[in-house]
């Protein structure tokens, strides 16, 4: 069985990234196609890997560098690909990856991360803080990617949604079933440490609808320990808010490092809504308990009261009133860690290549014709 892994980009490593490695993991040597790359920024068996395929965007350094300013090009370096000669074709997406174009004979699964985020319903919190300009601009983009992205989910034979929340937005958006599988954690990566200190901590992208501000906010006022560890469009704003010396903002850092923060926290933030999270299970899977806004894919993986506690409202009222309360509770850190086994890694590869499996067999042996 020929198999082909499609991914939307790779400039980073990322929870959508360890997912890409976990496919390649169990479809060895399969040939990877993406918009842009930067090996230099890469990890594991996607560092230098020697089947990678770039679009005619990886001929532009500065796509290379900021790939969403070339966003209105993704449809266009997508369907450039020649993918007939597969199986089947495996695409990791949330954006524009599900839109290759496969033959009749090519079975095409897309593990969706999300249906288009910045397209869809958060498409209005993306756009309230652009200028007039570029907002004028951005709405008739947006209105075009709307209806591309809408066509393309019909190129998609089999959808499967990372959580039962991008299982719904799936159906509202595209009005197709999906099976849920949920992402990755590397459960035996992490581990606990007995010795817990007073930081409260963050690992993410400095994205807007991380809502980092709000926990730097929060802790502005609580005036507690808080370790803010990641790179992003948001950090020069971030760095801003900072009031309290209390704050650190660490950068992007290694998987090591980051490691020894998770497992030595008092507690973790998520306080952005987001269609899954692996950064709540990969601070479980260290038996570090997780602060949550009470919406979206956390609700999935945090356990109210035994691995985390949620707050439902993304203001610093709300939060500080979840981190108080989280400072009287008692967590079990090894049933915490329990807890994140159950979305180990190895147990996401057999799911996905039972799936990937099974539904070739089923599309091979449809009719999808009648003859008179």
């Amino acid at each position: 069985m020929k198999v082909a892994l499609v991914h939307d980009w790779l400039p980073f490593m990322g929870g959508a990234e360890r997912v890409v490695t976990n496919f390649l993991e169990v479809f060895e040597n399969a040939p990877i196609y993406t918009s842009v790359y930067n090996n230099e920024k890469l990890e594991g068996i996607l560092k230098n890997y020697n089947n990678m395929h770039g679009s005619f965007l990886q001929n532009m350094k500065s796509a290379v560098k900021d790939h969403r300013k070339f966003f209105p090009l993704m449809p266009m370096a997508f369907e450039s690909f020649d993918l007939n000669g597969y199986d089947v074709v495996l695409s990791s997406s949330s954006s524009c990856a599900k839109g290759v174009i496969t033959s009749p004979d090519t079975c095409h699964i897309c593990y969706c991360h999300s249906p288009m985020r910045y397209g869809w319903e958060f498409y209005y919190e993306y756009a309230k803080n652009m200028g007039k300009l570029k907002g004028k601009i951005t709405k008739y983009i947006m209105n075009y990617m709307r209806v591309w992205d809408r066509v393309s989910s019909d190129r998609v034979d089999y959808f499967i949604a990372n959580s039962k929340n991008v299982a719904k937005r799936i159906w509202k958006h595209y009005k197709r079933e999906s099976v849920v599988i949920h992402p990755p954690v590397r459960s035996k990566f992490f581990h606990i440490s007995e010795n817990k200190e007073e930081y409260f901590l963050v690992v993410s992208r400095l994205q807007e609808y991380k809502k980092i501000d709000l926990a730097v906010e929060v802790f502005n006022e609580l005036d507690l320990p808080l370790v803010i560890i990641g790179d992003g469009p948001m950090r020069g704003e971030i760095e801003k808010k900072v009031k309290s010396k209390k704050i650190r903002l660490l950068g992007r850092q290694s998987d090591e490092v980051i490691k020894e923060y998770y497992s030595k926290a008092r507690g973790f933030l998520f306080p952005g809504e987001e269609d899954f999270g692996i950064t709540p299970l990969e601070a479980q899977a260290s038996g570090t308990p997780v602060i949550a806004c009470g919406k979206g894919g956390a609700l999935e993986t945090v356990i109210e009261n035994k691995t985390g506690v949620f707050f439902n409202e993304q203001t610093v009222k709300s939060m500080s009133e979840a981190v108080k309360r989280f400072n009287t509770l008692n967590f079990n850190k090894n049933e915490i860690r329990n807890h994140a086994e159950k979305f180990d890694e190895e147990i996401f590869k057999q799911k996905i290549e039972k799936f990937v499996k099974e539904k070739r067999e089923e599309f091979k042996s449809i009719e999808k014709w009648k003859v008179l």
